[in-house]
C-alpha cells in the first residue's frame, strides 16, 4: 500500500511505513559547521535500512558557484534524482545525522522542484538510533532509472537583488536563522572573507529555537514564534550562513500554513562578502 507524507513524520511512522513499495529513504548528511560537534553514528557507518545518498555537497548542488550549497539547475536535479531511482510517484523520507540539519535543504529543494510527496524525518538518525529502530552500515547497490522530473516553481529560491528589494518592504519579513552572536556580529564568520552582523530590518529566528531535543516543537508554538516576529506579514524570506539551515526555517514556515516562502540560496556567505550590501550589527 502507498503512503503520503507531506512535512514531518515521526520515527514511529517511517517505522510502520518501511514495506510501502513507493518509499524512498535519503540520507542528507552534511559535516557540521563551525563549532558543532561531528555526529557519533554517521554514513556510510550508519544509516536508516536501505537509505539512498542524497548528496548535498558533491552531487546535489552547483560546482561552478564559488559559494557553498548553490541550488543546482532543473536538469541536473532531475539527472541525479533519476539516478537515485526516484519516480513521480515515490514517496521520500529524508532524514541527517544531526537530528534536523541539512535535511530541510534536500526538503525544500524537492519542494522547489514542483515535489510534494516527501517528509523529514523528525529527530532524525540519532532518535531513530535512540530507538533502537532497524539501522545497518550503508551497502553500495544499483537502483532501477526512476521517471522523476523536475517542475520548477518561481520563488523557492531567490538572490540578493530580491532581498535587496524585499528588505524595504513593509510587508515582508527576512528572517535570518543563525545564531544570536552571529547575527549580531558578537562572534566571527566560519568563512574566510565573510563580515560579521546581518542585513538591516532583517529579524533573528535561531533555527534552534524551533527545536526540543532535536525535534521540531509542537505546531501551535511554531505558529506563536513567527507571529512574535512577523506579526501580519505573510510573504517570508528565510536567509542563514550558507542556505542550509535557512530552509529549516522555510520548512516549520510551511508546516504553519506560510504560502509564500522564499530561501534566499546564497545567504550570508555571499551578503557578508559584497562590501556594497549593506550589514548591521544592531
Amino acid at each position: 500500500m502507498s503512503i503520503t507524507f507531506k512535512h514531518i513524520i515521526a520515527p514511529e511512522q517511517l517505522l510502520s511505513s518501511l514495506e510501502a513499495p513507493n518509499l524512498i529513504i535519503l540520507d542528507a548528511s552534511i559535516p557540521p559547521v563551525g563549532n558543532t560537534a561531528a555526529p557519533v553514528r554517521q554514513w556510510p557507518q550508519y544509516a536508516i535500512a536501505n537509505a539512498r545518498r542524497f548528496d548535498l555537497e558533491g552531487v546535489f548542488c552547483d560546482q561552478q558557484s564559488d559559494l557553498p550549497h548553490t541550488m543546482v539547475s532543473a536538469e541536473a536535479f532531475t539527472r541525479e534524482a533519476r539516478k537515485l531511482g526516484i519516480n513521480q510517484d515515490s514517496q521520500i523520507v529524508v532524514y541527517d545525522d544531526l537530528g534536523i540539519f541539512s535535511s530541510a535543504r534536500a526538503w525544500w529543494m524537492f519542494k522547489a522542484m514542483g515535489f510534494d510527496n516527501l517528509a523529514v524525518l523528525d529527530g532524525g538518525l540519532p532518535l531513530w538510533c535512540q530507538k533502537q529502530f532497524p539501522q545497518a552500515p550503508a551497502k553500495t547497490r544499483e537502483v532501477a532509472q526512476g521517471n522523476f522530473i523536475a517542475n520548477p516553481r518561481a520563488g523557492y529560491f531567490c538572490d540578493y537583488h530580491k532581498v535587496s528589494q524585499v528588505l524595504t518592504e513593509s510587508d515582508v519579513a527576512v528572517m535570518d536563522a543563525r545564531g544570536a552572536p552571529r547575527f549580531y556580529g558578537k562572534a566571527a564568520e566560519p568563512r574566510a572573507g565573510v563580515r560579521s552582523g546581518h542585513m538591516p530590518g532583517a529579524v533573528n529566528l535561531p533555527y534552534s529555537e524551533l527545536l526540543s531535543d532535536g525535534q521540531f516543537k509542537a505546531k501551535d508554538e511554531l505558529q506563536q514564534m513567527f507571529r512574535a516576529l512577523t506579526g501580519d506579514k505573510n510573504s517570508l524570506v528565510m536567509t542563514c550562513g550558507s542556505g542550509i539551515t535557512a530552509c529549516i526555517l522555510a520548512l516549520a514556515a510551511d508546516y504553519c500554513g506560510y504560502r509564500d516562502v522564499s530561501v534566499y540560496d546564497g545567504s550570508w556567505s555571499e551578503w557578508g562578502q559584497k562590501l556594497n550590501l549593506p550589514a548591521s550589527c544592531d
